[in-house]
């Protein structure tokens, strides 16, 4: 088979009455295949953000003036409080460790599903009981008490509010649980024979790692919301401190599992930019084995990090120095990451399309994240911008030019994966450029408000700071009008996009081996790797599709993972010999 050969049948478009291609029905259904999950956690995030964006943009509307003049500061209290649940636990979390792990895992490790399917299904349909449940509580007084929900003052504001808020959390957290009991036993037990666990893509890598921290640090958060609710509804004194409980207790059991879920929301978009990168830069990623076991190192610093959240809570100077080092050093593998994603970039043949945009824009927005991160970790400079809109910016920076960037790039990369049809690129790019030059207009001036002292989570402000925040305004109004040309894109390509063929990206991991959108099991057969997942620039191999399992293949497979690997009867596509030095130095 010639090369162009390879490439038409790569190109090939999906048939439009493939079997097994499952009914709109299935998606408003108990359905346990995991591609219908994924897209289910994918469609309820989005709904999510949608409304946890326009209660950002009330605020911001309010912001705009030092007076309260648009919403009374009581409703401002109780939607920013809702708008950063709903961010964190509804959107930015199903999004990444919901929607894209399930509907990836599988296909990347040539599995036909997940390894509970069952309760795949029952972890997703917590997340509407839960965001519902917590939108509900506007209708007895929602919570007011901040994110945090910090007591004293969370036992004293509404109480049938705050009730809900922690009902809500303990189902969305039980939620998160049961996933990650999911993604780690399917990507430690379920992939094909031959794939190593060096040889799985680095996007799996990012999941067992996520799914660490959220088997370790999840059930400390929930047991810090029970006793919560015991002191909010029975009258127990765990941290009331009229009845001698201790406040600080709730704030370390709050941050022991809140400072990883920074880790929980942006691990799997590192993978996903790990993933998009290679591809639409023609080139091997760079350091296979420093990313994936820095992505271990991100999981397991980020259990030892989470009382720099707490320098003004009377934290004693030696525990300080010790959560300030561990802080700073946790920037460590994050650095070996963007590092070795500008190196895979550079020199490569890029293509500026959507995807790559969106992951070029995830790499400058959460560089300058992490940097104020450093900063924050410094004792003497967090206690200056403490509860200050520097945090804010920080924080978003991270979480919005990170997670919601990496989404997107995400998004756009594997729509045609999903759907069978490409995306408009003239769309796509306007959305990444109103959705980049909205976020720097809304969150850079934040640093410079917060240096200045101006406080965050309150309505009114000191009037000298009128002028930044109208450049914020202006900026989230920016970011707010995105959403049209996204939203026009995805609908209109969604029936009129151009057929995207199985593999437009001619990309080299599993999923783009099996026709797009996939059946429903996923592959006919076993497949068998005959490359690395980026092994991009070795000559015909680029334009591989997957070799299904047959009983004649046994005696390969059982020769050993790197036999299994290289098994590939087709003499246009296999390996030569001269390139496994190469191959193997680039993967590592």
């Amino acid at each position: 088979m010639t090369q162009a050969e390879l490439q038409e049948q790569a190109n090939q478009p999906a048939l439009d009455h493939e079997p097994g291609v499952r009914k709109w029905q299935d998606y408003f259904t108990f359905n346990t295949d995991h591609k219908v999950i994924g897209i289910q956690y994918l469609v309820t995030s989005f709904f999510f953000f949608f409304v946890g964006g326009i209660l950002a943009s009330i605020m911001r509307v309010e912001l705009a003036t030092p007076a309260s003049d648009f919403v009374t500061p009581e409703t401002y209290n109780r939607m920013f409080t809702v708008h950063a649940t709903v961010m964190i636990f509804l959107w930015v979390v199903p999004a990444g460790t919901g929607a894209f792990a399930n509907y990836l895992i599988p296909l990347m490790i040539g599995a036909k599903d997940m390894a509970f399917p069952k309760l795949n299904a029952v972890a997703f349909w917590m997340i509407p009981v839960g965001g519902f449940l917590l939108l509900s509580s506007f209708f007895v007084g929602a919570p007011e008490a901040g994110w945090t929900s910090y007591p004293p003052l969370s036992l004293i504001s509404s109480k049938a509010g705050e009730a809900i808020w922690i009902f809500s959390l303990l189902i969305l957290g039980t939620s998160s649980i049961l996933g990650a009991i999911n993604f780690s036993t399917t990507i430690l037990k379920m992939r094909i024979p031959g794939m190593g666990i060096n040889q799985m893509p680095l996007f799996c890598w990012a999941m067992l790692a996520t799914s660490a921290l959220q088997l370790l640090a999840t059930p400390v958060l929930a047991a810090a919301l029970i006793l919560l609710s015991f002191d909010l509804i029975a009258g127990t004194m765990f941290f009331n401190p009229v009845g001698g409980g201790d406040p600080i207790v709730y704030q370390h059991m709050f941050w022991f599992y809140s400072h990883p879920a920074v880790y929980i929301m942006i691990l799997p978009f590192f993978g996903v930019i790990s993933e998009v990168l290679p591809v639409h830069a023609r080139k091997p990623i760079f350091g296979y084995r420093a990313i994936a076991y820095s992505s271990i190192a991100i999981s397991f610093l980020g259990l030892i990090v989470w009382a720099h959240h707490m320098f003004t809570s009377g934290t004693p100077g030696w525990l300080r120095m010790f959560f300030m080092v561990t802080s700073m050093i946790i920037a460590v593998p994050t650095g070996i990451k963007v590092f070795s994603w500008l190196a895979t970039i550079w020199g490569g043949k890029i293509s500026w399309n959507t995807p790559m945009l969106f992951g070029c824009g995830f790499i400058s927005a959460f560089v300058i994240g992490g940097i104020t991160g450093v900063m924050v970790a410094a004792v003497p400079f967090d206690i200056h911008v403490h509860d200050t809109y520097f945090v804010v910016a920080h924080l978003h920076y991270v979480l919005f030019g990170g997670s919601v960037l990496g989404l997107y790039a995400g998004f756009y990369h594997w729509y045609p994966k999903v759907t069978g049809r490409m995306y408009n690129e003239t769309l796509g790019q306007i959305h990444f450029w109103l959705t980049f030059i909205g976020l720097n207009l809304a969150f850079m001036p934040m640093h410079e408000l917060g240096i200045l002292g101006m406080n965050r989570r309150i309505a009114l402000y000191d009037p000298k700071f009128q002028s930044l925040n109208v450049i914020c305004t202006i900026g989230a109004i920016i970011m707010d009008t995105s959403i049209i040309p996204f939203l026009i894109n995805v609908i209109w390509s969604l029936y009129r996009g151009k057929k995207a063929g199985n593999n437009p990206w001619r990309a080299l991991t599993l999923e783009w081996m099996t026709t797009s959108p996939p059946a429903i099991e996923n592959f006919e057969g076993v497949p068998v790797l005959a490359t690395g997942p980026y092994d991009y620039g070795m000559g015909d191999r680029q334009y591989k599709t997957y070799i299904p399992f047959s009983e004649e293949r046994e005696p390969a497979l059982a020769a050993g993972p790197n036999s299994a690997l290289r098994a590939d009867p087709d003499p246009a596509v296999a390996v030569n010999p001269d390139d496994r030095q190469g191959e193997s130095q680039n993967r590592d």
